[in-house]
Formats: structure tokens, C-alpha cells, sequence
């Protein structure tokens, strides 16, 4: 059998490869350096804001980090979204249009996962995992959803938040994720208003942008 060993070549060719194999390590190590320098200063500046806010939950090594701001913000504006829907279905505008808009600024529908129970859903259509059967329950017109009637469609012409506790006790943050709890209230044209237990799970994207993974409402319970 002939062998390797009688080629000139064999040897200067293993010398280039363990140079070129040297180069590349060295190459990668330099990366890491590199890589490791910038999540320290990121660390560093997200362990400030969990020192400012006085975050207890963060994960460890937290490279995002989401304000308390930034989630009463978020909230706000979805109570805002809900009124601007049927305030242009009455106006005659393309309230389907925004509605569809909504879900995918405030949803991560586009981007990823929803869990989302509304709080008027029922049997096998109780939960909505999907775009289609979130916008079918805000602005109904859906012959999947033929229960769906549109509950932004009221028009409700008001739509506050409110979180569990005093100050942010109802917001917990874990890095590029918060969890709320507490109540929204809505109330229609003729001044009646709901309230209705609400639970919202936001994320925070690549882009900087809030959006909602788990949507969690429901009537209050009342003993009989």
C-alpha cells in the first residue's frame, strides 16, 4: 500500500495547516475578548437601571432590560388602541385596518408566540394563538368566529389601567420581559363602565418596542 510519507509535499503542507490552524485560534480568542468586553459594559449598564429601579427579579446576566415606564406606557397605550378601533368604525374609517396594526405593534404575533384568553371567549375558541382569531375578537366579521361580535366595537369611549399594589408593586421585570396584573376599566357611550382582571406579559424586541406574549383578561368573579 502506498503511504503518505513518500510525498515531499506531506510535511510543508502539515506546517502551513498548523500555522493557518494557530492564526485561526488565535483569531477567535481575540472575538472573545472582544465579545466578552462588550457584555461586560452592557451588564453594566443594565445592573444600573436594576439599581435606579430597584429590580430584585432580574435574571442573571440580563443584557435588555425593560423600564417601569416603558410598561405603563405600553399599557396606556393599549387601553388607547381600543378606543381609537371603534372610534373609527363610527367614524366610517378603516377600523379593520388599524385594528390588524395594533396586533402587530402591540402584539408578537409577527414576531413569535401570543397566549391570549379575551375576556369574552369561550368553548374551543376561549383561546386566540394566532392573528386571525385576535383581530376576529376585536372587530368580529369572521365566519370562523361567528360569536365574535367586535368588543372594540362598542364603541367604548374610555379605557383605563390599573396595576395590583401601590406604585409598580403589580409590574415584575425579569430583564427584556415584565408581567403585570391588574384591572382595566372601559366605558361606553351611554357612561356605563366594566371592569374587567387583566394579566399582560410583554417583551421587549430587538427593535427597542414592547410587545405582548401572554394576554390574560377576565370578569371578576361575584359569590352568589
Amino acid at each position: 500500500m502506498t503511504t503518505m510519507t513518500g510525498y515531499p509535499w506531506v510535511k510543508p503542507l502539515g506546517a502551513i495547516a498548523t500555522i493557518a490552524l494557530l492564526s485561526a485560534c488565535t483569531e477567535v480568542v481575540e472575538q472573545a475578548k472582544e465579545v466578552k468586553a462588550v457584555v461586560a459594559t452592557t451588564n453594566d449598564k443594565v445592573q444600573k437601571v436594576i439599581d435606579e429601579l430597584g429590580l430584585v427579579y432580574v435574571e442573571e446576566g440580563a443584557q435588555d432590560i425593560i423600564t417601569y415606564d416603558e410598561v405603563n406606557a405600553a399599557q396606556q397605550a393599549w387601553c388607547d388602541a381600543l378606543v381609537r378601533i371603534g372610534q373609527l368604525k363610527k367614524e366610517g374609517g378603516d377600523y379593520r385596518a388599524f385594528a390588524e396594526q395594533v396586533l402587530s405593534e402591540a402584539y408578537n404575533y409577527d414576531q413569535g408566540k401570543v397566549f391570549f384568553k379575551p375576556t369574552l371567549a369561550f368553548g374551543d375558541q376561549t383561546f386566540r394563538n394566532d392573528k386571525k382569531g385576535a383581530l376576529a375578537y376585536f372587530v368580529g366579521g369572521d365566519p370562523d368566529y361567528p360569536n365574535d361580535k367586535g368588543f372594540a366595537l362598542t364603541p367604548w369611549v374610555k379605557a383605563r389601567y390599573g396595576n395590583a399594589g401601590n406604585k409598580n408593586e403589580g409590574i415584575q421585570i425579569y430583564g427584556s420581559v415584565a408581567i403585570t396584573m391588574g384591572n382595566v376599566w372601559v366605558t361606553n357611550e351611554a357612561g356605563d363602565e366594566v371592569m374587567v382582571d387583566k394579566t399582560w406579559v410583554f417583551k421587549k424586541g430587538k427593535d427597542g418596542k414592547l410587545r405582548i406574549i401572554v394576554h390574560k383578561s377576565a370578569l371578576p368573579y361575584k359569590p352568589s
